[in-house]
């Protein structure tokens, strides 16, 4: 087993540089629900073509580009932020990251032009494993998990580069890693 830590809310799980499911092509997904009745979260790293006023054509201006969040219920809108200071909601993920929140308040904030991408991140489906299977999957070393990260990095807009940083955030046991092509027979 390459990854040493157990998964929880809160945690970046890294998928592994050849993993076949094309969902997860070297994807950074931050967890933020995982008990043992499962786990959710959402894929930092894989930028749509949709801002979120695309989606919510009221929300005029709203630039905010939108993020697949992960293979389950494409047609649910979520989002994490940093800002709760300013929404007065959502579930603490970690220090500084909420899940959620009031989305009526996220309009407001919107059309009054008080949010800015580097507090919030909107997502299109969710990823998500049921009972033990994430488990499995670490023991099976399709993903690292990581608890040693800035805040800042969920809301990066470098999606290219967010993988590989964040392997080589691993440390040096990991960071070879990181310079894998992305096809094993490029090499």
């Amino acid at each position: 087993m390459l990854s040493p830590l157990k998964p929880k809310s809160g945690s970046l799980i890294v998928s592994e540089p050849f993993m076949s499911d094309p969902n997860f092509k070297r994807s950074v997904v931050l967890l933020t629900e995982c008990e043992e009745a499962g786990a959710v979260g959402f894929i930092l790293n894989q930028r749509s073509d949709l801002l979120l006023n695309d989606l919510i054509p009221d929300l005029k201006g709203a630039d905010f580009p939108v993020y697949f969040g992960g293979p389950v219920a494409g047609d649910t809108l979520h989002f994490v932020h940093s800002c709760y200071d300013k929404l007065n909601s959502g579930v603490m993920i970690r220090e500084g990251v909420y899940w959620g929140g009031n989305f009526e308040t996220i309009k407001i904030l919107i059309n009054n032009k008080s949010l800015n991408n580097e507090e919030i991140k909107f997502f299109v489906g969710y990823s998500g494993w049921g009972a033990g299977q994430l488990d499995d999957e670490i023991d099976q070393n399709s993903w690292l998990v990581t608890d040693k990260y800035s805040p800042e990095v969920i809301f990066v807009e470098d999606e290219e580069n967010l993988w590989r940083e964040v392997v080589i955030g691993l440390g040096p046991k990991y960071a070879h890693i990181a310079n894998f092509p992305e096809n094993p027979q490029w090499n």
